[in-house]
């Protein structure tokens, strides 16, 4: 029988989410407290994870500089909601297409050394956008190129970074804790990043962006090469390729808590995050300001976004994780309907604290739930999978809200986006009766809810 058809969770799965009057502990036995620092900073008593954790630090302010360069250069050069729609599309896609290939290489490679060849990768691709930015010849065709080739990169480094968390922490129940942690850096450098990057570009231009993103790199690539990791820890091929890729399918879509995560996770990827993509265009035509007001909403968004991370960071269970799941959908999509309406700055900024928090909750609160599911041999290909639903749906939602932008306006674009969003929340909801049903006898079998002969 194949292991994925109708799977069984496995004792060390996680709860979905339980009733409101159940024990909402992990195990049984109390968590010990690390020794390493208090419990929301717990992760970082692993030493490779308190390496990864200070590089990508560095690289990650780097990276929102460069994003918000980007969309601000193709605004420059051609005022089009439509463009932009494009770029985003060229730099995700790959991600839609490649993801599930990438996933069963993920299992059968080394993951720290696919790690560092993607970063250094994507730090040539950022020294290629400085040089061509900083001698004032580089074009649209050639930033498509460019975004294209750095989601070649990404559709890789996506799956072996969510693959590789797992082997960074020493133990496996603070994997929650590093995946908070790890979104708490991401959007603490999305603070930084769009406020430093908003007033690099007004007083010396995008190229400088570029050029710091690259020399960045350099810090992630020197925290990878200082870890201690086991020489042999690359999982043994098993079967062909495509039959591999078959089996990734299966273990996702015949087990219902993932599947269902996993598509409300496409839907909202799909229809709400494209928002960023028409940042530049609702700053300049809506609320009438340039490149440090634009830093200024991005920064406003990843204040958010860190609120929720820190939020998720101080949480010692799972359990309850699905109720989450739902209302930060419905307030992610709650704040982009607000945020279409406003045309007064400071109330803009308020309404994105609002999509921050909710994106950053629903997006590692889904992570957290999956990795902790998921089987080690099949760790690879669900998360190529997690990689397709959140990075892979973008570029078809940036392609679709630029081309609705260009006909009914962005902020338009924007309230439509976050309609969807409520309405697959709703959806979602809908659901968690069934999941917590498939979910019950794990709860009792690994000891989170009493055995049923103790209920009454």
């Amino acid at each position: 029988m194949d292991p994925t058809e109708d799977r069984a969770p496995s004792p060390t799965d996680a709860p979905l989410t339980a009733p409101d009057n159940e024990n909402p502990t992990i195990s049984a036995a109390p968590e010990p407290e690390p020794a390493g620092g208090p419990r929301m900073l717990r992760a970082l008593s692993s030493r490779n994870y308190r390496l990864y954790f200070s590089g990508q630090g560095v690289s990650l302010v780097g990276t929102w500089m460069t994003r918000i360069a980007t969309s601000w250069l193709v605004y420059r050069l051609t005022g089009s909601s439509l463009l932009l729609g494009v770029v985003s599309f060229a730099g995700q896609i790959p991600t839609f297409v490649l993801a599930p290939f990438a996933g069963v290489l993920v299992d059968r490679v080394n993951r720290h050394k696919m790690l560092v060849w993607t970063q250094v990768l994507a730090m040539l691709q950022s020294f290629a956008m400085a040089i061509l930015a900083l001698l004032h010849i580089i074009t649209v065709p050639q930033v498509i190129g460019l975004s294209l080739f750095q989601g070649l990169v990404n559709a890789f480094d996506m799956p072996s970074r969510q693959a590789f968390l797992v082997e960074m922490v020493d133990r496996r129940e603070d994997l929650g804790n590093a995946i908070a942690l790890n979104s708490s850096l991401v959007n603490g450098a999305r603070l930084l990043g769009p406020s430093i990057g908003g007033v690099l570009i007004a007083a010396v231009g995008e190229g400088w962006c570029f050029f710091i993103d690259g020399v960045s790199y350099l810090a992630v690539i020197a925290s990878l090469l200082m870890m201690r990791v086991p020489k042999a820890q690359a999982p043994a091929n098993r079967g062909r390729g495509l039959h591999a890729l078959r089996e990734g399918w299966r273990y996702v879509t015949r087990f219902s808590p993932v599947r269902s995560i996993l598509l409300l996770l496409a839907l909202v990827s799909l229809m709400g995050m494209p928002y960023t993509v028409l940042m530049p265009a609702v700053v300049g035509k809506v609320l009438h300001g340039g490149p440090a007001l634009l830093g200024v909403m991005m920064a406003a968004s990843g204040v958010g976004a860190l609120c929720g991370a820190l939020y998720l960071a101080q949480r010692t269970t799972v359990l309850g994780l699905g109720r989450v799941i739902v209302s930060m959908a419905a307030l992610f999509g709650a704040g982009l309907v607000a945020f279409s309406f406003s045309r007064v700055a400071w109330l803009s900024a308020a309404c994105l604290v609002l999509v921050g928090f909710g994106m950053m909750v629903q997006m590692a609160s889904s992570n957290t739930i999956i990795q902790t599911v998921v089987s080690d041999e099949m760790r690879g290909r669900v998360m190529s999978f997690y990689s397709m639903a959140f990075m892979g749906m973008a570029p078809f939602g940036g392609l679709m809200a630029g081309a609705l932008a260009h006909r009914i306006g962005p902020e338009k674009t924007v309230a439509v986006s976050g309609a969807a969003c409520m309405v697959a929340a709703l959806w979602f909801a809908t659901r968690l009766p069934s999941l917590r049903r498939v979910m019950r006898p794990v709860y009792r079998e690994i000891g989170v809810l009493p055995p049923l002969e103790e209920t009454v």
